[in-house]
């Protein structure tokens, strides 16, 4: 079994490659090479494993080489990010739809070279969803609620879910897409996406920094830890298209809850005073960015699969508070607790 990961530097796709080295197997088959590709190298823990290859450089770039190395499945998890996308419509257009629509064409040669078409799981997002002038956005958007996206990302997203059912119901490839919801809290510095403070609104505080909160306590937005989101991508890899309920694209689950419950979780696990370093400071871009997405999802299909959001929010935060115990120089982002 040969895999690719693109986005394989990251934080996702790092620890996505974390657990099937450590499963071994995908598809019943043993894994025998991980292939990394992305921008930046990928931490030196994985390249360490035999089974680990690195492809450094613009996905762009190298779809069609590695088009030609023979995978079994992909991950195809680079991406643009959100807040990117909005400042710089050429960028997304050329990271989001451009790669994607390489990779697919990269897979879709080697398919007709005679190879069995490769399995490709796609990181769609939550994102695709967004109020239509002709009907509000539910409180809860399901698998089956339309998608409208009223973002660039977001609209890269469901281009992508189209290209890869279309690709799929010609035999080029064998394609689904999970839609992620907001994943945090994310390790290291803020990134371009306009959801990064639901992770740094966590992270900075418990860090013993002051945290700036761009959008009011109310808004409420569906969440999900790393771990989670790793356990979907397999779990989809895994699903057949009956089991999958016959559409390609599916919804994971997710913890809904407002700003002010996360804060509310932040103070159950570390105290009053880490909560405390959260400033609210609106910020007109990302909030009209932010009232545009979801406020919460279901995941009925998801969870015929098994799959499940985690308990609540305070439970995330433990995890990662977990997770910086075992990391290498992990104290440094707790220096934030009381003792």
């Amino acid at each position: 079994m040969n895999i690719l990961i693109t986005g394989g530097g990251g934080f996702i796709g790092s620890r996505l490659a974390r657990a099937l080295l450590d499963k071994g197997k995908l598809g019943g088959r043993t894994i025998e090479r991980i292939v990394l590709a992305d921008q930046v190298a990928p931490r030196a823990e994985l390249t360490s494993d035999k089974r680990v290859e690195a492809r450094v450089g613009a996905l762009l770039g190298q779809c069609e080489a590695l088009g030609k190395e023979g995978f079994d499945s992909v991950f195809h998890l680079a991406s643009a990010v959100s807040g990117e996308c909005e400042a710089d419509f050429d960028l997304g257009l050329r990271s989001n739809l451009d790669t994607t629509r390489a990779l697919l064409d990269a897979l879709r040669a080697a398919t007709a070279s005679g190879r069995k078409p490769a399995k490709l799981v796609f990181s769609s997002s939550v994102a695709v969803f967004g109020p239509d002038p002709s009907k509000a956005l539910p409180d809860l958007v399901a698998d089956d609620t339309l998608p409208a996206p009223k973002t660039s990302y977001g609209t890269h997203k469901l281009v992508c879910e189209h290209l890869i059912a279309d690709y799929s119901r010609k035999g080029f490839l064998d394609g689904r897409s999970a839609r992620l919801m907001t994943v945090t809290v994310r390790p290291g510095r803020p990134n371009g996406a306009a959801s990064s403070f639901f992770s740094g609104i966590i992270r900075e505080p418990l860090a013993g920094e002051e945290a700036i909160c761009p959008v009011p306590a109310t808004v409420s937005h569906p969440l999900t830890s790393v771990a989670r989101t790793v356990e979907g991508l397999i779990a989809i890899h895994e699903a057949s298209v009956e089991e999958l309920g016959g559409r390609l694209a599916l919804n994971l689950p997710a913890v809904n809850a407002t700003v002010g419950q996360m804060l509310d979780a932040l103070e159950e696990v570390a105290g009053k005073a880490v909560r405390e370093r959260v400033r609210f400071v609106r910020d007109e871009v990302i909030a009209g960015i932010v009232g545009n997405w979801s406020r919460g999802c279901t995941a009925e299909r998801a969870a015929r699969l098994g799959l499940h959001a985690d308990k609540d929010f305070a439970t995330i935060i433990r995890q990662y508070i977990a997770d910086c115990r075992e990391a290498p120089g992990g104290a440094a982002a707790l220096k934030g607790l009381p003792s």
